[in-house]
């Protein structure tokens, strides 16, 4: 369980963590903007986004979700679900090419002479070909560069603060009177910021989720990505805050920081912040055409494609324009989208957590018909039978996902040795319809 625990808080801060987060930007202008004050808001911002984070994943993982719609729908009536739909594919597509104006930016920056559309044009072609590939490569993809971002933010915002002398009544002064914020104060501007991050985060989040059958890994994996996230927001406001009458003008702070620290270092951050752009980009347009296509899934390729090439023609508004005039107007939709989450994932607990009992049982059984060691009865059969019976899922769903996943556990176990010709060796309780629970 740990293992996909820890892959899932990484594809998890993967998508939260984007390009505004590792340029800076969103830093300065939801926390660093309102000085001391902008502290408590970190604090705010984070413990909210834990408990949605964790929400959001075990909600995708109950209802098993392919795309969001099959959770809105499920959890809220149509009207509350159809704006919730309508504001995440706003926030998919706005975000997306917001992405492609940071890859510009990043490079443009770093490397004087070169112009905006070049680092937008690669990011372009990077997001075109990974969404050839299914869910599960690009959850990896996104989880592969997280734990570089994780690393370096660290390493770079921690140098910072160690060697960086302060006096904090100036640099509050400085903040306060300097640095620009869409928001009006500190306790609103941390609200706006985690709704901004759900609506982000809210979609490719549920894709992650509702791709793991097991509930308690889901709901471990939430809690341990909100941890790292804490950790990396604190530090990045920290530091720039400390900092912030020599970067709070740039497009992105922190690679202006890490040039002060060390132009080569500055070099390597400068594709670390490419790819975290990357990673939002991508989560961004593959949750947004597995949407659009969902009663249509052949159609996903051209119309992700074609989403992505009219988000790079818009990407020319300008990176840091986008960030101050498109995220707060996403950030109140995303309060709603928390409300909604969170209120049912707290009154529906008990379902969750049944659910996730019945799985784990499941599983555990499941495995032991497949392995020869063990001893598989007619009363493991007909607790299979009320499991299946009981669950949220149809009884057909719930006994081939249970199986596929243990089939992967055992082909990579070498230990193991079964049946390679039953490609369905659960099929002894699948029937068309849910079996009536047998009685003892």
């Amino acid at each position: 369980m740990w293992k996909r625990a820890v892959a899932i808080s990484m594809a998890f801060i993967g998508v939260v963590v984007g390009a505004g987060f590792a340029s800076g930007q969103e830093a300065l202008q939801y926390f660093v903007a309102f000085g001391n004050m902008g502290l408590w808001g970190v604090l705010l911002a984070s413990a909210l986004m834990i408990i949605t984070g964790v929400a959001i994943l075990q909600l995708g993982s109950y209802f098993q979700a392919d795309e969001h719609t099959a959770v809105y729908d499920s959890i809220s009536g149509p009207i509350v679900s159809r704006i919730l739909d309508w504001g995440t594919l706003a926030t998919l597509f706005s975000i997306g090419f917001v992405m492609f104006a940071g890859g510009g930016s990043t490079i443009s920056q770093q490397f004087e002479g070169v112009p905006i559309w070049v680092g937008g044009a690669i990011m372009l072609v990077l997001v075109l070909l990974v969404g050839l590939l299914d869910v599960d490569k690009v959850s990896n993809v996104i989880g592969a560069i997280t734990p570089f971002i994780i690393i370096f933010v660290v390493l770079a915002t921690g140098y910072t603060i160690i060697v960086t002398d302060v006096d904090w009544s100036q640099a509050n002064e400085f903040a306060v009177n300097n640095v620009e914020s869409p928001l009006s104060n500190w306790w609103l501007a941390a609200l706006n910021y985690t709704g901004l991050n759900v609506m982000c985060a809210v979609s490719m989040s549920i894709v992650i989720g509702g791709n793991i059958l097991d509930n308690r890994a889901v709901g471990v994996g939430g809690l341990i990505g909100g941890f790292f996230y804490l950790l990396l927001l604190a530090l990045l406001v920290v530091s720039l805050y400390m900092v912030a009458p020599e970067v709070y003008k740039q497009d992105l702070p922190v690679l202006t920081l890490i040039n002060h620290v060390s132009p080569a270092l500055g070099y390597f951050m400068t594709f670390i912040i490419y790819g975290m752009v990357f990673n939002t980009a991508i989560g961004m347009f593959y949750a947004m055409g597995k949407r659009l296509t969902r009663k249509k899934p052949k159609l996903f390729y051209p119309v992700y494609a074609g989403a992505c090439v009219v988000g790079f023609i818009l990407s020319f508004i300008g990176f840091k324009q986008l960030v101050s005039s498109v995220y707060p107007i996403l950030g109140w939709i995303g309060l709603l989208m928390i409300a909604v989450m969170v209120i049912t994932w707290i009154t529906q607990r008990d379902k969750i957590t049944s659910e996730s009992d019945r799985r784990v049982r499941a599983r555990t059984l499941v495995k032991r018909r497949l392995d020869p060691r063990e001893h598989f009865t007619k009363k493991n059969e007909r607790e299979l039978r009320k499991l299946a019976a009981a669950s949220n899922m149809e009884t057909e769903e719930f006994v081939s996902t249970v199986a596929d996943e243990i089939h992967e556990e055992l082909e990579a176990d070498d230990e193991i040795e079964y049946d390679r010709e039953d490609p369905e060796p659960s099929v002894t309780f699948v029937e068309h319809t849910k079996p009536e629970v047998p009685k003892d």
